[in-house]
């Protein structure tokens, strides 16, 4: 516990605890409510890297094939982004329960870490938008062809299936980006040595390889898309952590 904290019992706890997940809860309705009303901006934004991948001049349509398919799809994508914008409100909650049960230096090493958890997010859901949908959009649409002699294949992507596709790499990038946060802090609390993810490189790749077949669509590009920065991740944490050892032993 600690030092300057006074302990709390038990019912105290769970009422701290209900308190702070009522809070939360709040600001995730709140902003919920919020982005529905923006939800149509917010489509045209994830559905941009598909536009732009077809040729230009075409004219292209996505279309739904339920009634109520567009209406649950808009209220996913403002689920979607109302997560993204109480998640500063969620974490502090989270930072608030847990302060009276660490120690004083403990408060101040989880605070930079709840301050990262975000940005790594934010810069694997921007990877994942700004390098990987262009590219992978082209890449399966170089399967659409005219049907000289037949009939041609042309894409007519389901709103509701591309959009939960986009929604889904977006929170596998920004997910996997927390791993230099995660075996950092394995390394911090003495669960972990740095020795041990020197000499494991061969397993880490195999099975983030195999996490990436989990999480990312059946087609090798999209495993390969993110197997690659996690494996460079990986080292980075590697790297960061073999700096803090180094200057810890000084």
């Amino acid at each position: 516990m600690s030092e300057d904290l006074p302990r709390q019992p038990l019912i105290e706890h769970l009422i701290e605890f209900k308190k702070r997940m009522l809070i939360s809860f709040a600001a995730f309705v709140v902003a919920v409510c919020v982005c529905y009303g923006f939800a149509e901006p917010i489509y045209h934004f994830l559905v941009q890297p598909l536009a732009s991948a077809f040729p230009e001049g075409e004219h292209r349509r996505m279309i739904y094939t339920g009634l109520t398919e567009a209406f649950f799809t808009y209220l996913k994508l403002a689920m979607f982004a109302g997560f993204f914008i109480s998640f500063p409100v969620i974490a502090a909650q989270f930072y608030l329960f847990l302060a009276p049960g660490l120690y004083k230096h403990e408060r101040k090493v989880l605070i930079p870490y709840l301050a990262a958890a975000p940005l790594l997010f934010t810069i694997g859901a921007a990877f994942v938008y700004y390098l990987i949908f262009p590219a992978a959009w082209k890449f399966f649409l170089g399967f659409e062809h005219s049907g000289a002699g037949g009939l041609p294949i042309q894409l007519e992507a389901r709103v509701g299936e591309y959009l939960s596709l986009s929604m889904h790499l977006i929170l596998a990038f920004g997910l996997s980006f927390q791993l230099p946060l995660v075996l950092i802090l394995l390394v911090k609390s003495g669960l972990m040595q740095v020795d041990t993810l020197r000499r494991g490189r061969r397993y880490a790749i195999v099975i983030i390889v195999t996490v990436a077949a989990f999480i990312t669509p059946p087609d090798a590009f999209s495993q390969i898309a993110l197997s690659v920065p996690l494996y460079l991740l990986y080292e980075l944490s590697i790297l960061i952590c073999n700096r803090r050892h180094r200057e810890v032993t000084k």
